[in-house]
């Protein structure tokens, strides 16, 4: 049985490894610190990640994992904070669980050079993926501009000629819009970079209204889509719109209901993808949360995964022969086959989704490829 236990006031809470709990075939523990946003504006994606990945933990059987969850409120101070205490006195093998780029930023190159292993479950700055890539920094999910930029190359076939496009100004919503102007090559009728957890969209609404522009690009993840989305369908303005997963994800999709109907979001995964993985991690997700999982839950259970297939083959404490495991990427994933490239972030095909009802349920059905097999530009960058 895998068990709970709260550490402290703090919150802390840790999965498996009770006393006289079995360790891995290798004799060896793996201690996992998991540090994602639990309360404020980005909660349900960092609830979602520590969900997904608890459940995969929890199905791997493997009682010689313990993962220790804690709060990073958003704020990168604290996230610092939580990832040197994890460091120091928890005496973590492997840190995961960020939402946030900035955070990332902030925690992951501090735990590699300590000799962690850090496995990001979501965010994907392209500082991490090029000159900055490590041995020990693995990403799950994508370098950040890859959803980006199959949006661009959706609205490129959709025929905009002159979008519109907006992001949050963080280290994520800057390689959004790079991404997206990758691909998409047209014309921009404007360019904004908006607050990170901004709700009030009525000025860049009107700087759209009286932009000339032909369809609208935008990532805002979390509550800030759920506000935008909103605030446009009430605006008036009958414009189509483009944007990736974060923006049309089950968090989000419940809160915006029929404004979102119909607009078409890119994404490495979707709830439809027909592999038997992906079918029963949905099913069992919903079993045990009572809800659809998001593409964050899906990267947590993949992340989660990978780890449990490393430690199947080799004792985390070997750093050498964990990171070889790691690298092999021996498990079945929620999007079927995975493989990392050289800067140990996936290549991986992008789908073009629709946003649908399914009954009473808001979800996303996949309608096409936008991009295949696509490796992030900054792997050339890495020397690894």
């Amino acid at each position: 049985m895998h068990a709970f236990r709260v550490l402290g006031a703090a919150g802390i809470m840790a999965l498996g490894l009770a006393s006289g709990a079995v360790a891995d075939g290798h004799g060896g523990k793996v201690k996992i610190g998991l540090i994602t946003t639990l309360t404020g504006g980005g909660a349900a994606l960092g609830v979602d990640i520590r969900d997904g990945f608890l459940l995969g933990i929890k199905q791997s059987g493997n009682d010689g994992i313990e993962v220790v969850v804690e709060d990073d409120q958003r704020k990168p101070d604290i996230a610092v904070q939580v990832a040197d205490k994890m460091i120091q006195s928890e005496k973590v093998d492997i840190m995961t669980g960020i939402v946030f780029s900035n955070l990332a930023l902030a925690v992951a190159p501090a735990a590699t050079a300590q000799g962690k292993f850090y496995i990001s479950p979501n965010a994907g700055p392209a500082q991490l993926a090029g000159k900055g890539c490590h041995e020990n920094y693995f990403n799950v999910a994508w370098q950040n501009d890859g959803p980006h930029e199959a949006a661009g190359a959706h609205a490129k076939k959709l025929g905009f000629k002159n979008a519109f496009i907006l992001a949050p100004n963080y280290p994520a919503g800057k390689d959004a819009l790079t991404g997206f102007k990758r691909t998409y090559e047209g014309a921009l009728a404007g360019e904004l970079f908006t607050k990170l957890g901004q709700t009030d969209y009525a000025a860049e609404i009107a700087q759209i209204r009286a932009s000339g522009a032909d369809g609208i690009f935008f990532f805002l993840p979390g509550g800030m889509g759920i506000s935008f989305l909103k605030q446009y369908a009430g605006s008036g303005i009958d414009l189509p719109v483009v944007g990736p997963a974060f923006s049309f994800d089950q968090t989000i999709l419940a809160a915006v209901g029929d404004a979102a109907l119909g607009i078409h979001n890119t994404a490495q995964w979707s709830p439809d993808i027909d592999n038997a993985a992906n079918k029963a991690f949905v099913e069992t997700f919903k079993a045990e949360y009572g809800r659809i999982p998001s593409i964050y839950a899906s990267q947590a259970f993949d992340t989660a995964n990978l780890i449990v297939s490393a430690a199947a083959k080799a004792d985390v404490k070997d750093t050498d022969a964990f990171r070889e495991a790691l690298r092999e990427a021996d498990f079945a994933s929620t999007r079927g086959d995975f493989r990392f490239g050289n800067n140990q972030h996936p290549i991986q095909d992008f789908y073009v989704r629709e946003v649908i009802k399914d009954g009473d349920v808001f979800t996303n059905k996949i309608i096409g490829i936008g991009l295949e097999d696509r490796q992030d530009v900054y792997a050339a960058e890495c020397k690894l």
